[in-house]
């Protein structure tokens, strides 16, 4: 009888741990998911607190908002900062995200956004480094769903080329050389938030 206890004690204890458990996954993913609606419907004070809080919980946990886009908390985390004018914090949230290098994570709008960050900080030649680079992750990624998914999901990606123009005006921008830095500041935070709000134009 008391062995039979003992085992319902121990059995008791690990259902705990593991409700526990479930119940901080679930908190992160819920703060993560009202985090990145109040960055789309811009009340970016709210997304910093809600990415903050699911960051504490798990500073590793990626997220998938659409298919085939996996992002770090630390990014989303990053980003609200940002958009929220804590471009120092931004930077150091966003330099975090890139240095937890993952193969299951996709970083073109860590480092446009941190590039963005550094050019306001004043460091243009780094900030024009990363917002090329951040650019053209994002032509990378759209091809790479649009040819790999072609016959699927594919289909769903920037349909009316939105995104991809946008891009590609920015890179001519760039190559060009001797812009003007508010408008290829002004045209990536577009780029940016359109890629953010949705990989289906409307």
């Amino acid at each position: 009888m008391k062995r039979m206890a003992r085992m319902y004690s121990i059995v008791l204890a690990l259902v705990a741990i593991f409700l526990s458990a479930c119940g901080a996954n679930f908190q992160a993913g819920s703060g993560a998911a009202q985090g990145r609606e109040a960055l789309i419907r811009g009340d970016y004070q709210d997304a910093v607190s809600s990415f903050q809080s699911s960051a504490q919980a798990d500073p590793n946990k990626t997220y998938t908002f659409g298919p085939q886009l996996k992002e770090g908390i630390l990014s989303y985390l990053g980003r609200a900062q940002y958009l929220n004018g804590q471009l120092e914090a931004a930077r150091d949230t966003l330099k975090k995200d890139l240095a937890q290098q993952g193969s299951n994570k996709n970083f073109a709008l860590t480092q446009l956004y941190l590039g963005l960050t550094e050019a306001r900080l004043g460091d243009q030649q780094a900030g024009l480094r990363d917002i090329e680079s951040g650019t053209k992750g994002i032509l990378d990624f759209l091809n790479y769903v649009q040819q790999t998914f072609r016959f699927d999901i594919g289909k769903l990606w920037d349909t009316g080329d939105l995104i991809r123009n946008a891009a590609n005006a920015n890179l001519a921008m760039i190559e060009r050389g001797n812009f003007d830095w508010p408008m290829l500041v002004s045209s990536s935070e577009a780029l940016a938030m359109r890629f953010e709000r949705g990989w289906k134009n409307e």
